[in-house]
């Protein structure tokens, strides 16, 4: 059994929380017998606190339901209507298309970054992921010990004294620079007139915990909330069980327990030896043999290119790697070929005999007035796609990762590419306390390597680099880039979707393309969340008006 920390609860609150979660005392359960704008919104107000997701219910939830009606509920014995109910369905009409129908909210917490990575690769899901801009993370969990994950059999080797230590010296450097970085903030940029203390103090915080985000380890502990069907949570755990990571592993024991519980029928062939047993193991035989092979006929290419703390060698790039020359062509015959009676073909040929103008035209035409950056064309425009090479910090990556519908894959995590020291902390005065803490860092990972080779990511901070490609097409592009892009996002992602969108007009010559990509911000911003901290408050006034309207 893995090391969770366990949260214990009133006999009235275990009262309540039987009703609604499928167990009270491990990392992961699912949600039943809530509306689902209540599993929603949970999951919503999970992304930014540091509670667990019971007891955020219990907290700010449990007061705003009529909860009298499910007191004979009780979710932790699983639900043996539903199982009996499944079977019949399953018998009648088949697994697989039956699989996609039925969905469950499942809380996964305590789960490592590197673990997070895992959770979310599937693209048919929906995940809220506990967010370092807004969390501290140096609030340690109800046994005293840091956020940051045990590994068992690290903890019980001859280096798991050190891991401990070190971890522990990373979570102090974290706070201390932390409380820094916000005081020096406050000074740096005072409250401006019209801006509520609570404003001012969101804004400065938000900025001091992106500034300060890189020194935490990659082990660091998260809390996720995923949305699936039956068939996405199939795929996923015979992934995670073939995956080399110990706590993916078994992880993925602890997330089919559970799921039994709600949804038994969909997952059943998840540990059969003959269905997803036999999956898995192709998997991680797979895996296997691919490595074998690279490093056998690559043996240069599997070592790192670098090996240095920081500077040149590892600066933070993009590099557009691959692109049509046509696509901008083919992007406007796809919008075309569905208003003609032609072959796509012949349609091609003509559009290629337009002249610029004409092309220019027929685009705008199509995109229209985009007033806001969720005003997006058709599905022309994954008629072209477009490969970037990235190499950015893992805090960086983390949230580039997370667009899924886009193909987007990654090399192991290590300290080779060396990391960055933001702005912030250089011009505070904290740089050196900073470096300290990555050495540790890089010195951990280091000395876990040949052992422990994939426990060692979790030394990492999150500052070093990592790199890794992403393929998308145009239309998605265009979400990613203006998304990124927003003067509320981090800098160090900021600085990628602008790259991004300058290689596709500058390198590829698509610049009618990367001209509909209006809403692509280039502005440089000293808070970056005060905007949507002040548009957060004129919301939240608005509510309180429209519940408390004025007397007449």
């Amino acid at each position: 059994m893995f090391p969770y920390a366990i949260e214990t609860f009133s006999a009235d609150e275990e009262d309540i929380l039987r009703r609604y979660v499928t167990n009270l005392d491990q990392p992961v359960y699912a949600l039943v017998n809530l509306p689902e704008v209540v599993k929603g919104a949970l999951f919503a107000r999970y992304s930014r606190s540091h509670k667990s997701l019971r007891r955020l219910f219990l907290d700010e939830f449990v007061g705003e339901l009529d909860i009298s009606g499910d007191a004979s509920v009780d979710a932790t014995v699983g639900l043996k209507r539903a199982e009996e109910l499944y079977e019949k369905v399953f018998f009648e009409y088949g697994d697989d298309s039956v699989a996609q129908l039925g969905g469950v909210h499942l809380a996964c917490e305590q789960a490592s970054n590197v673990l997070t990575k895992v959770l979310e690769w599937g693209r048919l899901m929906a995940y809220l992921e506990q967010s370092t801009r807004y969390i501290a993370y140096n609030q340690r969990l109800t046994t005293g010990h840091y956020r940051y994950f045990r590994d068992p059999g690290l903890l019980d080797s001859p280096l798991g004294a050190r891991y401990v230590g070190d971890m522990d010296r990373m979570f102090d450097s974290y706070g201390e620079l932390l409380d820094e970085a916000v005081a020096w903030l406050a000074v740096r940029h005072p409250r401006q007139a019209g801006d509520s203390d609570f404003v001012h103090r969101q804004a400065i915080r938000a900025k001091g915990l992106d500034a300060i985000r890189g020194l935490l380890p990659a082990g660091s502990l998260s809390n996720v909330g995923i949305y699936g069907t039956g068939q996405s949570y199939e795929m996923l755990l015979v992934r995670m069980r073939s995956h080399p990571l110990p706590e993916a592993r078994a992880y993925a024991d602890l997330m089919l327990e559970e799921l039994r519980k709600v949804i038994p029928s969909f997952l059943q062939r998840v540990d059969r030896p003959d269905r997803g047993g036999a999956w898995s193991e192709y998997l991680a035989a797979n895996r296997a043999a691919t490595i074998e092979r690279v490093v056998d006929l690559l043996p240069d290419l599997v070592t790192p290119e670098h090996d240095v703390p920081g500077g040149p060698a590892g600066s933070p790039s993009v590099a557009l790697v691959d692109f049509d020359p046509d696509g901008e062509d083919k992007v406007v015959a796809a919008i075309c070929a569905p208003q003609t009676q032609r072959s796509e073909a012949d349609v091609l040929d003509a559009v290629r005999r337009l002249g610029a103008e004409e092309k220019r035209s027929i685009l705008m035409a199509y995109v229209g007035d985009r007033s806001n950056r969720r005003h997006r064309p058709g599905r022309a425009f994954e008629r072209t796609d477009y490969r970037f090479d990235v190499v950015t910090d893992y805090g960086a990556f983390r949230d580039m990762q997370r667009h899924r519908i886009l193909t987007i894959e990654w090399q192991a995590l290590g300290t080779a590419l060396g990391y960055d020291v933001p702005e912030v902390v250089e011009e505070a005065g904290l740089s050196s306390g900073y470096v300290a803490s990555m050495e540790r860092s890089r010195e951990l990972a280091e000395a876990l390597r040949e052992d422990f080779p994939e426990q060692s990511a979790y030394a990492v901070a999150l500052a070093y680099r990592i790199r890794y490609s992403m393929q998308m097409n145009a239309r998605e592009a265009m979400h990613v880039l203006e998304l990124r892009s927003s003067p509320q996002g981090h800098a160090s992602y900021r600085w990628v979707a602008q790259e991004m969108h300058r290689q596709i007009g500058n390198v590829a010559g698509h610049r009618l393309i990367a001209d509909v990509m209006q809403h692509v911000d280039f502005g440089v911003e000293d808070l970056e969340r005060l905007e949507a901290e002040r548009r957060a408050e004129q919301r939240r006034s608005g509510l309180a008006a429209v519940a408390d309207p004025p007397s007449l």
